[in-house]
C-alpha cells in the first residue's frame, strides 16, 4: 500500500546519524511536526538535528488526505461539548495561524496548492443535526461558516456547512520544501536513526548516542512512557484510494458528519484530476479484517463513480486525545528539556505547523497566546474523563482478550500467502506470516507493554490493539509508542 504522495516523492535521501555529536536542540521525528520545528528552530541560530526512523513523511504526513483546513469534520462541535468558548476560539486561532504560515511558506517557495471549499456533510437524516451543531461552533469559533443543501456529489445529502477558501495540496511537496529551508538554516537531518530512549542530555539511537539542550518529540505519539501518554491518546487507523474517474471530479473536500466516514477531495495529475476518497477508521489492532474496510470504500466508490479504476491505495495512523485538544509542551510537568507535539485527531496539517510555532515559542521565549490551551498539562483535561475512562477500558479488554485468543490456539503449518496467524509456541503466543513467499515468526508480544499483536491483512503488518504499535511481517518496527522490534522466534 503505497500512496499517492510517496510513489510521486523522489527528494534527496539523507545520511543515518553518527554518533558523539551534541546540538542545542534534537527533533526527533521527520513528518510535517518535526520538519517545520526544525526549521523555526534552525531560524533563530540555534543548532538542530532532526532523527527519523525511516524516511522523511514515511508515516502521517505521506498518508495523509492532505486537507489544511479550519472545517474539520465535525471536531469543533466536539471540543465545544468539552470545552468553553473562549477554548474552541483558541483552538481556531491555533489553526489559522498554523494554516497561514503554511500558505505563505508555499507562496514564498513556489509550491503548489489548491484553494478549495471544505464542506462537513450529513449522509442520512439523523447526521443532519451533527451539521447543525457543527455549524454553529464554527460561528463560536470565529469562523465564517455557512448551510448549503446542495451539493456536487452524485449521491443523497441532508444538509452541510461550508467553509470557503481552505486549501489542499501534496503533502510530501510540502514537507520536502520545508526540510530544504530547514538545511538551508543549518539545521542537519537524518533517516534511518531510530531513537530508544533519553537520559538526561543523552538521546540514545540505534546508532549510537548524541547530546542535546532540548529534545522535540514529533513522533505520532511520544516514544516515552514517562506522562503516560499512551493512556491519554486512543490510535486510530483509516483508509484512502486514489481513483481515475469518467467525467468530472469534485472540486470540493467533503467529509461526512455521520459513519461510515466518507472523505473526499481531487488531487491534480498529468492524467486529470485523480478522486481521493477515505474513511472506514477502526482502532488499530481491533479490525479482524482490514481488507474488508478498503473493500468497501473500493464497492462504494464504483457505486456512485461507474468507471473508476483505482491508483493507489494506502492508510494513515491518527491519534485522539481525550479532551479532544492536542498535547503540545513537556513531557513532564516542570521541565522543558523534553518536548511533545501529539494529539491531532486527524487534523495533522494545520495542527502540525500550530504545534511547531507553539513550541518554538516556548523555547526563545515568544509563546503565542494561544497555545495555552494545547499546553500537556492542563486542569481542562478533566473534561475527558469519561472518554478516558472508555479509551482505556478497551485497551484492557483488548490485553486480556489478546492473551486468551493466543492460548486457544495451538501450533499448525505455516499460513498461506498474506495470511497471519498468532498461536502457541511453548506456551509463549508467537506471530507467524507468510508474505510474498516468506514464511517468518516473531513474537506475538508487543514489546511496548505487552499486548499481543494481530495480523492486518490489508497491509501484511503486525498491529497492537493496545496502544498503535505497529511492525512489519519481520517484526521491526514501523510506529507507534514501541521502539523496539518484535523478537525472531524459531
Amino acid at each position: 500500500m503505497t500512496s499517492l504522495w510517496l510513489d510521486r516523492a523522489h527528494g534527496k535521501v539523507y545520511p543515518t546519524l553518527g554518533a558523539g555529536s551534541r546540538f542545542d536542540h534534537v527533533v526527533v521525528g521527520g513528518g510535517l511536526t518535526g520538519v517545520t520545528t526544525a526549521l523555526l528552530l534552525a531560524r533563530g541560530g540555534a543548532s538542530v538535528a532532526l532523527l527519523e526512523a525511516r524516511s522523511l513523511g514515511a508515516a502521517a504526513t505521506g498518508n495523509t488526505t492532505a486537507k489544511l483546513s479550519l472545517l474539520q469534520g465535525t471536531h469543533l462541535s466536539s471540543i465545544a461539548k468539552k470545552h468553553s468558548q473562549a477554548t474552541l476560539r483558541a483552538y481556531v486561532d491555533a489553526n489559522r495561524e498554523g494554516q497561514q504560515w503554511l500558505l505563505r511558506f508555499c507562496a514564498d517557495h513556489g509550491i503548489d496548492t489548491q484553494r478549495a471549499a471544505a464542506f462537513t456533510y450529513a449522509q442520512t437524516p439523523s447526521g443532519t443535526a451533527r451539521v447543525e451543531a457543527e455549524l454553529a461552533a464554527c460561528r463560536v469559533g470565529g469562523l465564517d461558516a455557512r448551510w448549503v443543501d446542495e451539493l456536487e456529489l452524485p449521491f443523497p445529502t441532508y444538509g452541510s456547512v461550508c467553509v470557503e477558501d481552505q486549501a489542499q495540496f501534496d503533502p510530501m511537496a510540502v514537507l520536502r520544501g520545508v526540510a530544504d529551508a530547514a538545511e538551508a538554516h543549518g539545521a542537519v537531518i537524518f533517516e534511518n536513526t531510530r531513537v530508544t530512549g533519553v537520559k538526561g542530555d543523552v538521546v540514545q539511537t540505534e546508532h549510537g548516542d548524541i547530546r542535546a539542550g532540548t529534545v522535540v518529540l514529533a513522533t505520532g505519539t511520544p516514544i516515552l512512557d514517562r506522562g503516560g501518554f499512551f493512556a491519554r491518546l486512543e490510535p486510530d487507523r483509516s483508509y484512502a484510494l486514489a481513483f481515475e474517474v469518467p467525467g468530472p471530479v469534485p472540486h470540493g473536500m467533503y467529509l461526512s458528519a455521520d459513519q461510515p466516514t466518507r472523505s473526499l477531495r481531487y488531487a491534480p495529475d498529468p492524467r486529470g484530476d485523480l478522486l481521493l476518497v477515505g474513511g472506514n477508521g477502526h482502532v488499530v489492532g481491533r479490525e479482524s479484517a482490514a481488507q474488508s474496510q478498503v473493500d468497501d470504500l473500493i464497492e462504494w466508490t464504483r457505486t456512485y463513480w461507474p468507471g473508476a479504476e483505482l491508483t493507489h491505495r494506502w492508510s494513515a495512523q491518527d491519534y485522539s486525545p481525550i479532551d479532544g485538544l492536542p498535547y503540545v509542551g513537556p513531557l513532564l510537568p516542570g521541565s522543558d528539556h523534553v518536548l511533545v507535539a501529539t494529539g491531532y485527531s486527524k487534523w495533522g496539517m494545520t495542527n502540525a505547523v500550530a504545534a511547531a510555532l507553539a513550541i518554538s515559542g516556548r523555547i526563545f521565549g515568544g509563546h503565542p497566546q494561544w497555545a495555552r490551551v494545547l499546553e500537556t498539562w492542563r486542569p481542562r483535561e478533566l473534561a475527558g474523563l469519561a472518554t478516558a475512562a472508555k479509551t482505556n477500558g478497551g485497551v484492557g479488554l483488548a490485553m486480556v482478550s489478546g492473551w486468551l485468543r493466543a492460548e486457544l490456539h495451538g501450533d499448525g503449518i505455516a499460513p498461506a500467502e498474506g495470511v497471519g496467524r498468532v498461536r502457541r509456541s511453548d506456551l509463549r503466543p508467537v506471530a507467524t506470516c507468510t508474505v510474498d513467499g516468506k514464511t517468518t515468526t516473531v513474537s506475538a508480544i508487543c514489546p511496548h507493554l505487552y499486548g499481543i499483536v494481530g495480523w492486518n491483512d490489508a497491509e501484511k503488518t503486525w498491529d497492537c490493539p493496545l496502544h498503535g504499535s505497529r511492525f512489519a511481517p519481520d517484526g521491526s518496527v514501523l510506529e507507534g509508542p514501541a521502539t523496539r522490534a518484535l523478537t525472531p522466534r524459531d
